[in-house]
């Protein structure tokens, strides 16, 4: 091959190259603009925004929301790439409480927080998670997420039975906050407190912790059984006290 066929080939690769590599990034600024446009928009109320509302907001063209929109997925990852760097600080940060209680106080106030900014996003996305598999996997993780970080702020003691958890898990989860500020309209402030009356109702007195823990620790080789009393449950008697009232 001439030398001089050789270079025209090589140039017109070279030249091809970065021509697919702009519009690979041209697209993917264009998905972005598109998240972001619908993230406000549904912020703003908007559930189900319009592709003119959103070609408006994002400053492109319909047929650019239009083709975009045939890869809904790619969509759903920049939405929530966005959501995620706004909330991860939250998520991620220490407690800072010196106490068990302090420290679920604190996850109630960052709950409140975290579940606000969601609120629109997370409600909006749902409409759609059952027919998108990259939702669905989010929103598996996002409960994880909520159960294990719910689960560091509670001593060994308190994070038993597994149905004291099951109804903390419920009371602290997105779902309880919507609840309460778009079924129930409750405001903000009037929504923490209710959480803080359900959580209290949940966790044991330090009263009763106290008297668990010296049962435990003098316990002498009884078996001790879980029972339900009217304040504090379980609580623990000897097997053999149990039996007779049975």
């Amino acid at each position: 091959m001439p030398l001089s066929s050789a270079h025209a080939r090589f140039q017109i690769v070279s030249t091809a190259e970065p021509q697919i590599d702009g519009r690979r990034k041209r697209a993917d600024d264009n998905r972005r603009r598109i998240a972001l446009a619908m993230l406000e928009l549904v912020r703003a109320g908007e559930t189900k925004p319009s592709a003119e509302q959103v070609a408006e907001a994002a400053g492109v063209g319909r047929r650019t929301v239009f083709r975009l929109f045939d890869d809904m997925e790619g969509v759903y990852r920049e939405m929530h790439a966005e959501m995620t760097s706004r909330l991860a600080p939250i998520f991620a940060a220490p407690f800072v409480g010196a106490t068990w209680r302090e420290r679920v106080d604190e996850l109630i106030e960052r709950r409140a927080r975290m579940f606000e900014e969601m609120l629109p996003i997370k409600t909006a996305a749902d409409a759609h998670r059952f027919a998108s598999p990259f939702l669905q996997g989010e929103h598996k993780k996002l409960t994880k997420l909520q159960r294990d970080t719910m689960l560091a702020a509670l001593p060994q003691s308190v994070a038993s039975p597994a149905e004291r958890v099951g109804a903390l898990e419920l009371t602290l989860s997105f779902e309880a906050w919507r609840r309460l500020r778009y079924e129930q309209k409750l405001p903000i402030k009037q929504a923490i407190a209710t959480l803080r009356l359900m959580v209290q109702a949940l966790l044991p007195s330090d009263a009763f912790l106290t008297a668990l823990g010296m049962l435990q620790s003098n316990s002498g080789g009884w078996t001790w059984i879980r029972t339900i009393s009217r304040r504090d449950a379980p609580f623990w008697r000897p097997a053999h006290l149990a039996a007779r009232s049975g």
